[in-house]
């Protein structure tokens, strides 16, 4: 059996599950990134071309960003005026409901850079279209996109937050996991939904996931089940 993956606007919120391991207990999805910070080793200079270059692998690369606090950073984009980052610090949190503790700081001129500590607060910063920070009766816009290491505030982000549906696939399959799994072929799952959480709604399952708006995406997921005795019966 093929199920169908097709997008939906968000109406319910799920639970939440960090991206470095979705297979985790509630209680720890609460909790605060634990940051096991190593040091970065120093590099060689290289000359490619006559410049001076350095390079790092990607496990490096990973590593520094556990150690920046960055695993769940979100850039706010003001396009219309903003407070003081001083202001932002306190308003942010307050008037985007983060429920985590955040560093903010001015990555650059209109963009600040959030450090949230819960994957919770990263999914809902994401979630939105835009936020409007209050202060004395002027409302600023906010974007928020998502931050990645080669991030470059000039050029437009195509990694975006969806919720996506899988109508008709059999309840069985309706755990977390199993539903995590499938979306993996769609995009980095977040969380489900509730209904989907709550076993309310047999009939779709609904899951949040981090996609390229460039990447090709499947219109069905074949699902299967590999029998004792080597058979493997597909639907």
């Amino acid at each position: 059996m093929a199920t169908t993956a097709g997008g939906q606007p968000p109406n319910e919120v799920g639970q939440p599950a960090l991206l470095s391991n979705p297979f985790i207990s509630y209680m720890e999805k609460l909790k605060p990134i634990s940051l096991n910070t190593k040091p970065i080793p120093l590099k060689p200079i290289s000359y490619l071309h006559g410049e001076p270059t350095v390079l790092w692998e990607q496990e490096e690369i990973n590593q520094m960003i556990i150690n920046e606090n960055l695993e769940y950073a979100v850039v706010g984009k003001f396009s219309y005026g903003w407070p003081d980052i001083q202001e932002l610090r306190k308003l942010i949190p307050k008037q985007c409901e983060l429920k985590g503790e955040c560093k903010i700081g001015l990555l650059r001129n209109r963009h600040v850079l959030i450090r949230a500590t819960l994957m919770e607060d990263y999914v809902h910063l994401l979630s939105k279209p835009a936020f409007y920070i209050s202060q004395r009766n002027w409302s600023f816009p906010m974007r928020t996109l998502k931050w990645y290491p080669m991030f470059d505030p000039d050029e437009e982000t195509t990694i975006a937050i969806a919720w996506i549906s899988f109508p008709s696939l059999p309840p069985n399959f309706f755990g977390r996991e199993t539903i995590f799994s499938l979306a993996a072929a769609v995009g980095k799952p977040l969380q489900v939904d509730m209904a989907t959480r709550n076993q309310t709604r047999p009939s779709c399952a609904r899951v949040k996931v981090e996609v390229d708006l460039l990447g090709e995406f499947p219109k069905r997921i074949k699902i299967g089940m590999k029998k004792t005795n080597g058979e493997v019966m597909e639907k």
